[in-house]
């Protein structure tokens, strides 16, 4: 089964070769400042996503040593943040998972970087809580996200 998505103005769409169920959210300073709050992303491995339409409209940034973030250069949509640094994670993507056309169906799996969390909010439920040493070392990085 495949999912589907694109931008805010429909300028770029993709599809996922396999649907994901869950996605996770990310507290750190640079998702906040980046999206105005927490990101919300899936995991897809590389070569799981098929960019349909407008991959000439997509910009990057490199936010570290070790990974970018694209968006839609018409609206400015978040498209997702990918890992750039060598080894095994190389090339795993992450897109903003309400950039989805379905978002809707998707269990709410792990919040990342649990301590740079502001107190001023939480969300409810029980899922894994991952510090940033913790992501860090499972991703063998030495950088921020």
């Amino acid at each position: 089964m495949t999912a589907a998505g694109g931008c805010l103005c429909g300028a770029v769409r993709y599809r996922l070769d396999k649907a994901p169920t869950a996605f996770g959210v990310c507290h750190c300073g640079m998702c906040r400042r980046w999206g105005g709050g927490v990101t919300m992303g899936v995991e897809v491995p590389p070569g799981g996503l098929t960019w349909q339409q407008g991959k000439d409209r997509i910009a990057t940034y490199q936010s570290s040593d070790w990974a970018e973030r694209g968006w839609c250069q018409a609206c400015g949509g978040q498209l997702f943040w990918r890992m750039t640094a060598d080894g095994p994670m190389h090339g795993m993507l992450s897109p903003a998972a309400p950039s989805l056309d379905r978002f809707d169906t998707l269990d709410f799996g792990a919040e990342i970087y649990i301590d740079a969390k502001p107190d001023s909010y939480a969300f409810a439920g029980d899922r894994p809580r991952i510090t940033e040493a913790q992501l860090l070392a499972s991703l063998d990085a030495g950088g921020a996200s």
